[in-house]
């Protein structure tokens, strides 16, 4: 029997489109990724895809994401869990700062290595592997056994809380996972096996907004 597990990241938030480093700060979605977000459900709707319930983060822009997209779908009406184990992760002083400011400020280097690097965190925040030991246990605890048992998920989250997924799925390594980008309001669908091992893996657009 195939289990359905679906990723998506929030569509485009304000703070995406002014490049600033967001991490656990509240921001609302752009017009742009709210259109994103509706659009990932006419995706998933276009290809079958019914969810039992969805897992979505303590941050608005995931929140507003899920609920358009399920709107999209037609399935407003499945239950909706939210945790900030999903958040995105934690930039630190990093946060609102615009990504070309911090160059100035601390160096190209420097911010390459904290924003590219898995475990070297930025000053006050959370590194890629962080995120990760925050994210996974949440993840095996409570999303994974639904997973198994048949419940069809959805996960509207972050770009590196999702990282930390990918790289559990797809069995990818540090220096694999920091390469890895997904791109915003573009659904990830696996089916997974009985023991939680991909079947297949499906992006269902081939959008590169950052």
């Amino acid at each position: 029997m195939a289990h359905t597990l679906v990723l998506v990241r929030h569509g485009q938030s304000e703070w995406n489109k002014k490049n600033l480093f967001t991490g656990w700060r509240d921001v609302e979605l752009t017009e742009q990724g709210r259109k994103e977000a509706a659009e990932a459900g006419v995706l998933m709707k276009a290809a079958g895809l019914e969810f039992d319930v969805a897992y979505t983060s303590g941050l608005k822009r995931a929140q507003e994401t899920n609920q358009l997209a399920l709107a999209s779908l037609g399935q407003s009406d499945i239950p909706v869990i939210e945790n900030e184990a999903l958040n995105e992760r934690d930039y630190g002083d990093l946060a609102g700062l615009n990504k070309d400011d911090a160059r100035e400020k601390w160096g190209e280097e420097q911010v390459h290595i904290w924003r590219r690097s898995f475990d070297i965190p930025p000053p006050g925040g959370e590194s890629l592997k962080m995120t990760a030991e925050r994210v996974l246990p949440y993840f095996d605890a409570e999303i994974m056994p639904k997973v198994l048992a048949g419940t069809r998920v959805l996960v509207a989250a972050h770009g590196n809380s999702l990282r930390a997924l990918v790289m559990q799925l797809d069995n990818l390594g540090p220096d694999e996972i920091v390469e890895v980008n997904i791109a915003t309001g573009v659904p990830i669908a696996y089916e997974l096996d009985d023991d939680g091992k991909v079947l297949s893996k499906k992006i269902l657009a081939d959008r590169t907004y950052s």
